[in-house]
């Protein structure tokens, strides 16, 4: 049976969105990368402290239509056409845990594991040496599943941030290449 993936023409900014923006507010450099840019509020953002701002998405007609209007915008999966390096890379995962993939902008997998380790592996080399990446999870997933992979990929990774939630809490991590 094929799956059938939910592709909203809009993902306005949540919870989880304005809790990367915290975060990141003090980050700069010449490089910048969002995946998932959805309706381009991070990329908005990253775009006044770096020089040079990417947003990616796998959903062109979201990216046609992004609240937050920016340039630089690439419809692919994760990091897969980009060939840059990156001083910062960020992601709002889709980390729900779920047995099968229906919602695309947050739908996971199993454990919440599988849709965000293809993201990994598809920036993986574009983050430059000293580099960080920062994506959001879920105590709704196996947050120390992705921890741990990101280690297998060769980042030091540490969360940073936690923000309870009614139903979840919601998690920060930041992995370095060193």
């Amino acid at each position: 049976m094929q799956k059938k993936f939910s592709f909203n023409d809009e993902y306005p900014p949540s919870e989880d969105t304005f809790f990367i923006a915290s975060n990141i507010e003090n980050e700069k450099g010449i490089m910048a990368l969002d995946v998932g840019s959805g309706s381009g509020y991070l990329t908005k953002l990253l775009s006044e402290k770096f020089s040079f701002v990417v947003g990616t998405d796998i959903n062109f007609d979201v990216l046609k239509n992004q609240t937050y209007k920016t340039q630089n915008i690439v419809c692919c999966n994760g990091g897969d056409a980009i060939m840059s390096k990156f001083d910062l890379i960020v992601c709002n995962l889709p980390y729900l845990a779920t047995d099968e993939i229906l919602d695309i902008a947050t739908d996971g997998g199993l454990e919440g594991f599988e849709i965000p380790k293809k993201i990994f592996d598809s920036v993986i080399n574009n983050i430059q040496k000293g580099g960080k990446f920062i994506f959001v999870t879920s105590t709704l997933s196996n947050y120390q599943r992705l921890i741990d992979y990101t280690k297998k990929l060769g980042l030091n990774s540490k969360i940073i941030a936690k923000k309870k939630l009614f139903f979840e809490e919601l998690i920060l991590v930041e992995s370095q290449k060193t």
